[in-house]
């Protein structure tokens, strides 16, 4: 199952401890990580990106899943993006993006406080065990959510009453007097305008996921490529 995981730890140090053990993991077939960055919370309520994936090609994606978690992560104050951090240079801050719900934002954000330091990892995971033993023997706290696709429903539908309106207000001014008329094509711009915005962000989330699936399927095949060479 493709999960979000974040680690939060009481120092640097540990992140770094920990992120060694996700990558261990990963290598010894527990999990597979296609993403990971180590977050910074700084005592002004500011976030840095310490460490982010360069050499996965999901680790330079924009707009990702991933890519919005650490921003939302990130906090309202601000979020610093460093070199390493291509994931996030540009990218959308969307919770429909990051594939979570709220709810998860805040547990997370209530234990990431100020001059702690998280690791943040897309993981695909059969079972918990693996991580959270590791995790917790450095001092970690993890917090685990399913990537759910249930925001795209909430989506369609929403956009489906909108063109429902639309529809209803189209028929009224068909029939509206003249002075009631500039009132309705008024409001039937607007929700027009609403309409197409919504659209567009569901073709560039749509996107966003096939580039996703597509860099998923490409870091399976260099870590295959790799377990081949090492295996010759």
């Amino acid at each position: 199952m493709d999960r979000t995981l974040v680690v939060v730890f009481d120092t640097e140090v540990q992140a770094y401890q920990g992120r060694q053990a996700l990558l261990q993991l990963d290598s010894d077939g527990s999990i597979s990580v296609y993403a990971y960055a180590v977050l910074a919370k700084h005592a002004d309520g500011t976030a840095t990106v310490k460490q982010g994936d360069d050499s996965g090609p999901i680790g330079t994606l924009l707009g990702t899943s991933f890519g919005s978690l650490i921003g939302l992560l990130g906090g309202p104050v601000g979020l610093a993006v460093g070199a390493s951090a291509g994931v996030l240079a540009g990218g959308a801050v969307d919770l429909n993006n990051a594939r979570i719900g709220d709810d998860f934002i805040d547990d997370v954000t209530k234990v990431l406080t100020p001059n702690k330091v998280a690791v943040v990892a897309e993981v695909e995971e059969e079972w918990t065990t693996p991580v959270d033993t590791r995790m917790e023997a450095i001092g970690g706290t993890v917090f685990r959510r399913a990537l759910s696709d249930v925001k795209h429903t909430i989506h369609d539908e929403n956009v489906a009453a909108m063109k429902a309106d639309l529809a209803q207000m189209k028929a009224e001014h068909a029939k509206a007097h003249a002075d009631r008329k500039a009132k309705l094509q008024e409001k039937i711009n607007q929700l027009d305008s609403k309409i197409q915005t919504q659209l567009q962000k569901a073709k560039e989330r749509r996107e966003a996921a096939e580039r996703q699936a597509q860099a998923k399927v490409q870091v399976l095949k260099a870590k295959a490529a790799a377990a081949k060479a090492k295996a010759s």
